[in-house]
């Protein structure tokens, strides 16, 4: 008999952008548990779907843009604030068009907005968390990874 083992750990995946346009980022602000919030558009990572399908629909989900991935900006591991839940954030960077293609956003989203990187961290005290600053200055800093890196197995079965 074998013996008794915990349930394997497992993260909550989620996904997230950050678009850069004419020295603005798009962002969101959300109504949260913790009230309104400004993040990265972001979500979770659906069952069935790429990383990159993923960001795509909650960019488009959230600001009304249709998202297009250049890089990879990072992977960050964050937890709730009560440690029950682990995050894993995979960080995108790309470009959206000149328009929303839909103003009908996401269920808790109030706006989709263009801030300066200073007006981003001027209003630090209401990011959804410490991973949209890092995320930021991450991106300011030169940090780009190649698209390549992205490897979807399934699709070779």
């Amino acid at each position: 008999m074998m013996p008794h083992s915990e349930p394997v750990w497992t993260p909550h995946a989620t996904v997230a952008a950050v678009v850069e346009r004419d020295g603005r980022f798009l962002m969101v602000r959300e109504h949260t548990r913790h009230g309104i919030r400004l993040n990265q558009p972001a979500g979770h990572w659906e069952a069935g779907e790429s990383l990159l399908d993923a960001v795509r629909r909650e960019v488009l989900e959230e600001s009304g843009f249709e998202f297009l991935p250049t890089a990879l900006l990072g992977i960050y591991v964050s937890e709730k604030e009560d440690n029950s839940v682990t995050y894993l954030r995979l960080t995108f960077i790309g470009t959206v068009g000149d328009a929303p293609v839909h103003s009908d956003l996401d269920d808790g989203i109030i706006e989709a907005m263009w801030l300066t990187a200073d007006e981003v961290m001027e209003l630090r005290d209401i990011h959804r968390n410490p991973i949209v600053a890092q995320c930021l200055n991450d991106y300011l800093n030169g940090q780009r990874l190649d698209l390549t890196l992205v490897k979807d197995l399934r699709s070779l079965a």
